[in-house]
């Protein structure tokens, strides 16, 4: 089974909130500075709404690292 760690980048975040919008049980917004937050580092459900959520992050902010 593959397994998925993310990262965020907070400095780089621009809070456009797209990873919120495709994948909310993972991504949430700061509400001081509307950057990403994470909720879930290592999600075992919603894989692909989670990948799709970092390739539409327009600044590059979030990663996923496979193992």
């Amino acid at each position: 089974m593959t397994r998925l760690r993310i990262s965020a980048d907070r400095e780089r975040c621009i809070g456009a909130g797209m990873c919120a919008l495709i994948a909310s049980e993972v991504f949430d917004q700061d509400e001081d500075d509307g950057r990403v937050r994470l909720l879930d580092r290592e999600p075992q459900d919603g894989l692909a709404a989670v990948r799709e959520a970092v390739d539409a992050c327009p600044s590059g902010a979030l990663a996923l690292d496979e193992y």
